[in-house]
């Protein structure tokens, strides 16, 4: 299969799979509070929600590359994300964690409270440092065009580390209360 029908290909399965994501996002912030029930299941759920988004963050980008490298002009423009992957990368990385913070704040309330996000920040810092890392990276790697399998594992094992850590503050968190 050619570059060009390869990219396309990959446009149409990453719409599709920002559609499941869609679907699965609603379900996982629908049911978060009943998957806390058992610890082994909240860490599964957490793991797999994070592996998907990353998946789905590293497909967007290899389509990207593609778009650019099959479709655009050759004008440096068109080439600056590939250019500046770090650049991209630790901006992409920000909005992310910033969205997934405001989105863990609507959790306990149904809505962002300006009082309680300083300490929805402090306490999803660790959290943030492991999971923004592991996006960062996805995103730089696939950006290089260097990303391999090995690296793959060793940011899902990042994703991992930090549904452990999550987990293991709700239940201290519990505790405390």
């Amino acid at each position: 299969m050619d570059s060009k029908k390869r990219t396309v290909l990959l446009g149409l399965v990453f719409l599709l799979l920002l559609i499941f994501a869609y679907v699965e996002n609603s379900s996982f912030f629908g049911s978060v509070g009943d998957v806390f029930s058992n610890a082994l299941l909240a860490v599964f759920f957490i793991f797999v929600h994070n592996v998907l988004v990353v998946s789905l963050i590293l497909l967007g980008m290899t389509f990207y590359v593609g778009l650019v490298l099959n479709f655009m002009s050759k004008r440096e423009e068109d080439y600056v994300v590939l250019h500046n992957p770090r650049i991209f990368a630790f901006v992409f990385t920000i909005m992310v964690i910033f969205i997934s913070i405001l989105r863990a704040g609507t959790l306990v309330y149904g809505k962002v409270f300006i009082e309680t996000l300083a300490l929805v920040i402090l306490l999803s810092t660790p959290n943030a440092i492991i999971e923004g890392y592991g996006i960062f990276q996805t995103i730089e790697r696939t950006l290089k065009r260097n990303m391999t399998t090995k690296a793959l594992a060793e940011i899902y094992l990042l994703f991992l580390i930090a549904a452990l850590i999550e987990v293991g503050y709700v239940y201290l968190l519990r505790a405390w209360a």
